[in-house]
């Protein structure tokens, strides 16, 4: 008899779960289980209607009795695991999930839950193979790609995040405003902002609103140089017509600060950031927004004091996603391909190559060298066309390698087939990201192809190459204050000591490989070009064979009238040419001064002084 009121009040309680009564239902769990206590059956249904109610902590010991009792059942270890992750046990969540995840084979869900927790963790290597693990499971479906994207971008895999994202436009508009929103947020860490945006814009015409949407929206239009309708995003977040998570309301502070920034009012922008405060332990934009501030006030001091917390906080994140890189003895800067030498030149076979008018021109140089204005100028000639930097020889590395890892040690094994096949591939991630005009040439600028310079050879050996240039303590102090996000060049920007031997490595790499391969290349100056713009808008000219270098003088007003531009000196480059960033290194020398002995054969190479 016992056993037949039992199974009627399993039933009846199933039955009111199902309507969504989950209070009276837990109370018709509670009262069974009076007569009852040790079936599990009833304890299991009073655990659901306590996590549907959003009471997880109340769940957890119910669950924990159950696991005693059937230590291998894959039902109660997985539900057991969400509990914990809801209530913030991370690391014995973790330990769940793993345990749930081999008695529940199969299960996509279950992956995802996990991969998210060890994102949350800061584990993104690990979340990103169970991601993918998910992804495996469901490869059409759009919410298992977005993660999976999130986890790829996070750890440094780009090339897998965009492969995972390529189809994002067929899914629009997507039921789930809240993974949409999520597609909106991973591309953004992919570095497209502008499909971003795309995304971002379907949700507010179709009528969502919310403080993470406002927040969103706002980063673009600064970005987009909108720069009122930022402040009035980020100011409604504050004036409590809407409500807002403390963590909502600092983040606010620091884009207001931002856009103070953009306006030129450092002390208004170091106010709100100290107000604010930083946005958790992994906020470094925060550290570098104030030492930027700091350094426009003139306090070189706080500046210093400012990045060398934002370094610490980034160094703490490198470790995780790149810990053969941290180790004592790595290189400041790793490359991905061994380095060509005379003998292994002299091995490589002659090929039929794209002549220099039908091939990219390539700008390269060390980060902060130049390169955007250079950039921009060229952009702005009507027979060349820039797509903002794009890490496409990176790509092409990695197609290679996963054909045969050996390739790039011995780029002779290429042959006729291989070269034109890969530039095929090349010109179609350049029209992944790009619209291409008739009859112009594309500009591919990248700070870091300078490390790829024979991988662009074998390729495009007709191609015209300009290399940036900027006085080396300039260079390496600009790139210590920025927050980049490639995480190679992350980890080379954490110390001054570090960036100057990344620096030397690099450009003696250039050298070294450019008098082997003597590209068709182009040395100019940051300098040069602020001293004589029109001067150096013909040498340039006369380099691509381009008639008139008039075009180029306007670059600042064709700039300020493009819609995104995805680099760190986005600000900057709408701007006139002025001499505001040479010498600027000299209010640093106390913490240059060191490194200077390091800079040295560069130094003397590109002919620049260290003298004021």
């Amino acid at each position: 008899m016992c056993c037949v009121m039992t199974k009627n009040s399993y039933d009846s309680i199933a039955a009111v779960i199902s309507t969504g009564q989950y209070r009276q239902a837990e109370q018709m769990s509670r009262v069974a289980l009076l007569d009852a206590p040790a079936d599990e059956n009833l304890q299991q249904l009073l655990a659901f209607c306590l996590q549907y109610q959003g009471r997880h902590a109340e769940a957890v010991p119910l669950y924990e009795q159950m696991l005693r009792a059937h230590p291998s059942n894959g039902v109660y270890w997985s539900n057991y695991a969400s509990v914990l992750d809801a209530t913030g046990q991370l690391l014995k969540a973790r330990d769940a999930f793993a345990r749930a995840i081999p008695l529940n084979p199969g299960v996509r869900t279950l992956l995802q839950q996990y991969g998210l927790l060890l994102i949350r963790m800061g584990d993104f290597p690990s979340a990103r193979l169970v991601l993918l693990d998910a992804y495996d499971l469901a490869r059409d479906l759009p919410e298992a790609r977005i993660y999976a994207a999130r986890a790829c971008s996070l750890s440094a895999d780009m090339n897998g995040a965009w492969a995972l994202l390529r189809p994002w436009r067929s899914w629009l508009p997507m039921a789930d405003a809240e993974l949409q929103l999520e597609l909106c947020k991973v591309l953004s860490m992919s570095a497209d902002v502008t499909g971003s945006a795309e995304v971002l814009d379907d949700l507010v015409l179709r009528g969502f609103d919310s403080i993470d949407i406002r927040l969103l929206r706002a980063g673009f239009c600064e970005r987009f140089n909108r720069l009122d309708e930022a402040e009035a995003l980020l100011l409604s977040t504050l004036d409590g017509s809407v409500a807002s998570s403390p963590e909502e309301r600092i983040t606010a502070m620091n884009m207001l600060a931002t856009v103070a920034m953009r306006r030129n009012q450092p002390a208004a922008a170091r106010q709100w950031l100290e107000q604010a405060g930083p946005d958790g332990a992994d906020d470094t934009a925060h550290f570098f927004e104030l030492a930027a501030a700091a350094d426009k006030l003139g306090d070189t001091h706080a500046a210093m004091r400012a990045l060398g917390e934002a370094h610490r906080r980034k160094l703490a994140q490198l470790s995780v996603v790149m810990p053969e890189a941290v180790v004592p003895g790595a290189p400041a800067v790793a490359f991905d391909m061994p380095q060509v030498t005379v003998e292994s030149y002299r091995r490589w076979p002659q090929l039929i190559a794209p002549e220099a008018q039908d091939s990219p021109v390539f700008v390269v140089g060390f980060p902060r060298s130049g390169t955007t204005l250079l950039e921009q100028m060229l952009d702005a000639h009507p027979q060349l066309q820039s797509m903002d930097e794009n890490p496409f020889f990176n790509r092409l590395a990695d197609l290679l390698t996963s054909h045969d890892k050996r390739i790039l040690d011995d780029l002779s094994v290429l042959r006729q087939y291989d070269a034109d096949e890969l530039r095929r591939s090349y010109y179609a991630m350049v029209d992944e990201r790009v619209q291409r005009r008739p009859g112009v040439r594309i500009v591919d600028k990248n700070p870091l192809n300078t490390m790829w310079l024979p991988l662009i050879n074998r390729l495009f050996p007709n191609a015209r190459i300009i290399l940036a240039l900027r006085h080396p303590c300039d260079v390496i102090l600009s790139c210590h204050m920025q927050d980049f996000r490639a995480p190679t060049l992350a980890l080379a920007c954490t110390s001054l000591d570090r960036l100057a031997r990344g620096y030397v490595q690099v450009m003696q790499r250039w050298v070294d490989e450019s008098t082997i391969l003597q590209p068709a290349a182009m040395n100019l100056r940051y300098e040069d070009v602020v001293d004589d713009l029109p001067g150096q808008a013909q040498r340039i000219a006369q380099f691509l064979g381009l008639d008139d270098a008039s075009p180029m003088l306007g670059f600042h007003e064709h700039a300020r009238g493009k819609t995104y531009i995805g680099t760190p000196s986005y600000s900057q480059v709408i701007e006139p040419v002025n001499r505001k960033a040479m010498g600027r290194w000299q209010k640093y020398r106390e913490w240059i001064e060191p490194v200077l002995p390091t800079l040295d054969p560069m130094l003397r190479h590109w002919g620049y002084e260290v003298d004021a």
